[in-house]
């Protein structure tokens, strides 16, 4: 069985930072496309950052360049998200997704920023 399962949100300042985990089990994901999305309150979910497959170079939402950055460690099947000046905006659940097409979703992790 396949699970993806988030950690490191919670509450930080505007300006503050924090840095998400995803650890993957059941299955090795490091041929496969690994990222994040976020879904906002009343807003549709959208693509933050990601990589296409493992030796890809990432990819990341114009509204996060600069200040956020993905890893991910295929020996640990696990990615990260270091997100730097954050800001009101990047308040959402971050959702961790994996395999061809994202198939595979976690449960998502709270992150808001506060003003």
């Amino acid at each position: 069985q396949v699970q993806l399962v988030e950690s490191g949100g919670g509450l930080v300042q505007a300006g503050g930072s924090l840095r998400l985990s995803c650890a993957a089990s059941g299955r090795t994901f490091s041929s496969y496309a690994m990222g994040w999305f976020r879904q906002a309150p009343g807003k549709e979910r959208e693509f933050v950052a990601g990589f296409r497959w493992s030796g890809s170079n990432p990819n990341y939402a114009d509204s996060v360049k600069g200040r956020f950055t993905i890893s991910r460690d295929n020996a640990a099947n696990t990615i990260y998200l270091q997100m730097n000046s954050l800001k009101p905006e990047d308040t959402a659940v971050y959702y961790c997704a994996a395999g061809a097409s994202y198939a595979y979703w976690g449960q998502g992790t709270q992150v808001t920023v506060s003003s």
